[in-house]
């Protein structure tokens, strides 16, 4: 039996909590809020033409800065008010409903593997209790063999670094770089967030 994320869980309680973040990020993008910066953080990682995967992707606002850029980006979250969000707002982008920690985009005729796979947003604080490893090793699975993962989450919400790490070494996973946000501040103890650059150990 699939575990439910955190998220799911939390829209059974609210349903209306999905409608809500959707519309937020609508009215920030209106009124010229900066959506965009774990998009360029990623660009940075690639040549122009990449293959990204937005793991969590919500309403679309990441894989949608990076295919405006000329990268080719596929979402996929857990919430189809979410995805039904992006697919209104970005026609044009390829958005998949899917649990992280049961991910296989073959099922949905998407196949080619990604040169980088961007987790932002607090995804993995939402995920289902114990799922972390099966969802970093469902994105090592869709990984070209010299890809990465970039992960960000805030680190009072649950889910500890130590954990994670733990977690990344699990599932087969390797940290190369680590800072305290998408901006590249450094990382360290104690720091409120955390980004990580991860690749196949």
């Amino acid at each position: 039996m699939r575990t439910p994320s955190l998220w799911e869980d939390m829209v059974a309680q609210r349903p209306e909590h999905s409608v809500w973040y959707a519309t937020r990020m609508r009215t920030m993008a209106a009124e010229g809020a900066d959506l965009a910066g774990e998009a360029r953080f990623v660009d940075a990682m690639v040549p122009r033409g990449a293959r990204i995967l937005d793991a969590g992707c919500g309403p679309g606002r990441v894989a949608a800065a990076l295919t405006a850029v000329g990268h080719t980006a596929v979402g996929v979250d857990v919430d189809p008010v979410l995805i039904e969000a992006a697919r209104e707002d970005h026609p044009d982008g390829t958005w998949v409903v899917g649990d992280l920690a049961e991910l296989d985009l073959a099922a949905h005729e998407i196949t080619d593997p990604f040169d980088v796979i961007v987790c932002a947003g607090n995804v993995m604080t939402f995920l289902g209790h114990g799922t972390h490893t099966s969802a970093l090793e469902r994105m090592r699975a869709h990984l070209a063999p010299e890809g990465r993962i970039a992960v960000g989450f805030g680190t009072s919400r649950g889910y500890e670094p130590e954990a994670f790490f733990a977690d990344v070494e699990a599932a087969g996973l390797r940290t190369d770089v680590r800072f305290s946000t998408w901006d590249l501040r450094p990382y360290a103890d104690g720091s409120d967030f955390l980004v990580a650059i991860l690749r196949a150990a």
